[in-house]
């Protein structure tokens, strides 16, 4: 029968609905296994399974590995004891066991890449393990959608230290399949399993043994069981002679049995019961599995559901399936684990990081409360990791190197998951699994971009999956996927309405494949399909046919020949033009997806992600309310990403190649299109998304090209994590260009966020920073960076920070020894007097200010005479700006005395210069207009009233009716104003 055939049996064809059932998640947990090496007496064993009447029944009638062994208990006899520990404690294996642990403690580079490294023992929760059985791997599945496998009762439910005790008849288990999907911590669990035995916490078995199945694939040479485990592990010499000839208790961990063909047909794989007789890798296994080699050793085979069936089940004692943390609990427990280790937020930031990672903690853990469609997600243990990591990226970043990106963390994350395996070995295609899921799921993902679409009927998967369809080995390749690969990527929807839908299991994934299928050249027309088929089969026998030709030329003179032989040469050049076209198509959809108008005023990408992991906090969305149009600004920025070099090269691991040439010309395409669009001026929070694609994109010369032609970068009130400082220094680091403005205004920075963008800061002219609680700290920073020799602000705005007296100081500092401020305004800075007083006291050591921003700091006469006195004997300065201060009636008669053409200075105070309007009203009002919001509004009604009062007592003074008029015009301004003021309207 064959694979299409045997799959039929399990999942109906066509029925995508009946995947639901098998979802990480499907059976709750009742208990906790967490195992922390730094926490003893935590790994606590769960209770044997009780008989059920399935599982009892088969039991009894079927043939169990090792079933004629007596059960090993640990009461064993004396005798078999004495033997044992001196087997235990001799040298060999205690070597053994510290080369296991340094090996398998060891943690994927991306563990240390993507945040801080963790050790097994430290950061660990042991997944939910269920004991299930052949007939319910092989019958169909129920109709269940997730929120009904949540309610069913989890009475299975076994621990891993328990996989070997008896079964429900009585009967020892020796071998044990332990299956899961892709994304369900087979690996690390095993990755557990050997080091806690390397540390003395699987005292059940006096020797481990594992094997990578992997491994023994590549190997075809036939090799004696003795030696094949002592050319792995070395230090066994002393112990494999004893296998087979003592009561030595060995376990054999075969990971990955997917990887191996075996055949369990003696005509197959003939039997062999010596440790010493050479027979090829596979053999080994089907031997040990039989039991008719070293039948007293204990065995666990790791495995996707769909190679379960490659081992017949009478030589199966137990199965046992992976089910993720199918528990709330389970991820809440990983997540606080994981994101408050120490280091988890730098070294740099200790003092605060604590509360910042428990807010984390606890937001998230709300989110999953809410049984949003991130709590579905985390079933898979693969998605917790991806989520830590994510929020690492998000929130700890203090600089980023070209290995941090958004778009190299999916891609790690990808082949942390499926490193470059073949979606089935038995099929000779040999097709890499993300090679096959680039173009089933990616197509899939590309047409829900395009249609905004995020949820998909069975119709639709249908559409994607089963439309192409026409071999027998393309049916069996669709089977496997269905099974072991489909529920990573795609879940039932968890809102209300949409439970027969499909999603993405995290948002982002849809766009990053859809974004791999565009760039991997799989969205081709029919034509281009055929097109670049002909070319490959006409390009593989043009140079024969030119043979050919050229000795039938040379026998039959027909001077048609080589004209044909050319035809046959152009049909390749022809199509190669049209490839490039493509790669024009692919540039010309990034820019057309990265620019797109509707989406101008949404937050920017990086906040979006933070959204779709923590939630929004506040009231939920009401069942009937319309739902947000669905936004893919992630899809484009993913597209640039996916070419960088890095990425490329994983990718290529993974069985998807992205040439050279390809990305060069994608590159060269796309300076025609992308960075025309960018210079035609993006809102705040599209530029911020612009400079992100630019930094994913990782082609230092295109972003120094790109970076040139923004000469003003207003990123007004995006808020400005570090990890987006980090970017804008990143990306504006390519060159070394004067910027014209960088509005930084509303930003949330800190005195962090002013070191990160410091060699940005020094290269703008004009620098506002209003309206971003910096300190006096801040002030440090700013005064270090106005002091630098490289300094060419001109133009620094900093209204509305809570600067004090002390921060003052640090201005003043600077100022006395800046060059290129010709522009400082300070309104609204709490300066006081004592502020003013030391500002001018260094003011006259500058030689270049020109005009003073002091309004709005509570002065009195004093300090606003004294800060005049000094402007008088300045050089350059001539305007202050001294309005909404606390002058009385004389300090405004004074200062209106003054005169430009006569002291060189104008004070800014009121809206009236005798009985005109001043020529700088517009400019307060203006100023006053901005600020509104954001002052004490009783204060500012105050002010306004005075102003009216005076702008009032001057026009009764004028009998000028066209100084009459631009008075009640004034007055009608600030009217409005006090109006808004009063209701609230601002």
């Amino acid at each position: 029968m064959s694979r299409a055939m045997q799959c039929q049996c399990c999942l109906p064809w066509g029925s995508w609905m009946q995947l639901r059932q098998s979802l990480p998640g499907s059976w709750g947990t009742r208990s906790v296994y967490l195992c922390a090496a730094s926490v003893p007496g935590l790994g606590a064993a769960g209770p044997c399974p009780p008989c059920h009447t399935h599982s009892s029944c088969r039991g009894c009638v079927r043939y169990q590995g090792g079933s004629q062994e007596h059960s090993v208990q640990p009461s064993s006899s004396r005798h078999g004891l004495s033997q044992l520990r001196n087997v235990a404690s001799s040298d060999a294996i205690k070597k053994h066991q510290k080369s296991l642990s340094a090996w398998f403690s060891h943690q994927p580079n991306e563990e240390r890449q993507f945040g801080p490294s963790f050790s097994l023992g430290a950061v660990h929760v042991d997944p939910v393990i269920r004991e299930s059985s052949l007939e319910e791997i092989l019958k169909p599945s129920p109709d269940l959608t997730i929120q009904n496998q949540l309610q069913q009762p989890c009475s299975r439910v076994i621990s891993l230290q328990n996989l070997f005790d008896v079964d429900a008849c009585g009967r020892p288990v020796k071998n044990v399949v332990l299956y899961g999907t892709v994304g369900t911590g087979k690996s690390t669990l095993i990755k557990k399993m050997v080091v806690d035995w390397c540390h003395g916490r699987l005292p059940r078995f006096e020797l481990l043994i594992p094997f990578s199945c992997e491994d023994l694939s590549h190997s075809h040479a036939p090799i004696s069981l003795r030696r094949l485990i002592t050319k792995k592990y070395q230090h066994l010499r002393e112990v494999v002679p004893m296998l087979g000839a003592s009561n030595l208790k060995v376990l054999f961990i075969l990971n990955g049995l997917e990887r191996l063909n075996l055949d369990f047909r003696l005509a197959g794989t003939e039997l062999c019961c010596d440790p010493s007789e050479p027979v090829p890798p596979s053999a080994i296994v089907v031997n040990l599995l039989r039991k008719y080699l070293l039948p007293e050793a204990s065995i666990i085979v790791t495995t996707r559901p769909s190679a379960v069936r490659r081992i017949p089940g009478k030589y199966v004692g137990r199965y046992a399936e992976i089910c993720g943390f199918s528990d709330t609990n389970l991820q809440k427990l990983y997540f606080q684990m994981r994101l408050s280790q120490p280091g988890c937020s730098g070294e740099d930031s200790a003092g605060s990081s604590s509360g910042e990672q428990e807010n984390l903690v606890e937001m998230l853990s709300r989110n999953l409360e809410r049984h949003n469609q991130i709590a579905a997600a985390c079933f898979l243990p693969s998605y917790c990791w991806l989520v830590c990591t994510t929020l690492h990226f998000l929130y700890f970043t203090r600089t980023v190197p070209p290995s941090q990106t958004l778009t190299g963390i999916y891609t790690s994350f990808l082949r942390l998951n499926f490193s470059g395996e073949v979606l089935d070995s038995t099929d000779p295609t040999n097709i890499s699994m993300m090679k096959y899921v680039a173009k089933t799921v990616g197509k899939l993902a590309y047409e829900g971009v395009m249609s905004r679409k995020t949820c998909f009927s069975e119709d639709d998967l249908q559409q994607c999956f089963e439309v192409e369809m026409k071999t027998e080995s393309e049916l069996n390749l669709l089977e496997v996927f269905r099974s072991d690969v489909f529920r990573f990527f795609l879940t039932p929807c968890v809102q209300p309405g949409k439970e027969h839908t499909f999603v993405f299991t995290i948002p982002a994934m849809q766009e990053y494949l859809a974004a791999l299928y565009v760039v991997l050249g799989e969205k081709k027309t029919l034509a281009q399909r055929v097109g670049k088929e002909l070319s490959e089969v006409i390009g593989k026998v043009s140079e024969d046919v030119a043979v050919v030709l050229s000795i039938i030329s040379k026998v039959l003179p027909l001077r048609f020949l080589p004209v044909l032989f050319n035809l046959l040469k152009i049909f390749p050049r022809y199509f190669s033009r049209l490839t490039g076209k493509d790669r024009d198509t692919i540039a010309h959809t990034m820019a057309e997806e990265l620019f797109k108008e509707e989406d101008y005023y949404n937050d920017d990408v990086l906040d979006q992600i933070n959204f779709s992991i923590l939630g929004v906090e506040g009231p939920m969305r009401h069942p009937d309310e319309a739902p947000d149009d669905e936004v893919f600004e992630l899809f484009p920025i993913f597209m640039g990403g996916i070419l960088s070099r890095r990425n490329r090269a994983i990718l290529e691991q993974l069985g998807c190649s992205i040439k050279n040439l390809a990305a060069f010309e994608i590159a060269k395409a796309m300076k025609k299109t992308v960075i025309r669009n960018s210079r035609k001026g993006l809102p705040p929070s599209e530029l911020m998304d612009y400079l992100f694609f630019l930094h994913e994109f990782q082609n230092e010369r295109f972003t120094a090209e790109a970076v040139r032609s923004l000469r003003t970068v207003n990123l007004s009130s995006v808020k400005m994590t570090p990890l987006k400082c980090s970017v804008l220094a990143s990306v504006m680091g390519t060159t070394c260009h004067e910027v014209e403005e960088l509005n930084l205004t509303s930003c949330n920075l800190d005195t962090s966020s002013l070191r990160i963008l410091f060699p940005v800061l020094l290269r703008c002219k004009a620098l506002h920073l209003q309206l971003n609680s910096l300190g006096p700290d801040a002030c440090k920073e700013i005064r270090d960076l106005l002091l630098h020799d490289k300094c060419v602000v001109s133009n620094l705005r900093l209204a509305n920070n809570p600067m004090g007296e002390q921060g003052a100081q640090y201005l003043a500092e600077a100022l006395a020894g800046n060059r290129s401020l010709t522009h400082l305004s300070l309104l609204h800075t709490a300066l006081g007097d004592q502020g003013a007083e030391v500002i001018a006291q260094h003011l006259a050591k500058n030689q270049h200010l020109q005009e003073l921003n002091l309004g709005y700091n509570s002065l009195t006469d004093t300090a606003a005479l004294h800060v005049v006195e000094v402007a008088k004997k300045h050089a350059t300065l001539d305007k202050v700006h001294l309005y909404f201060n606390d002058i009385s009636e004389d300090g405004k008669r004074t200062l209106h005395s003054l005169r430009m053409d006569r002291d060189g200075v104008r004070a800014l105070v009121f809206l009236t210069a005798g009985t005109d309007v001043s020529d700088y009203w517009s400019n307060i009002l203006n100023v006053v207009q901005k600020n509104l919001p954001f002052w004490d509004h009783e204060r500012v009604r105050q002010h306004l009233a005075l102003i009216l009062q005076d702008l009032e007592s001057s026009r009764r003074q004028t009998a000028n009716p066209w100084r009459k008029a631009k008075f009640l015009r004034v007055e009608s301004e600030v009217k409005k104003m006090l109006g808004k003021l009063q209701h609230g309207t601002l």
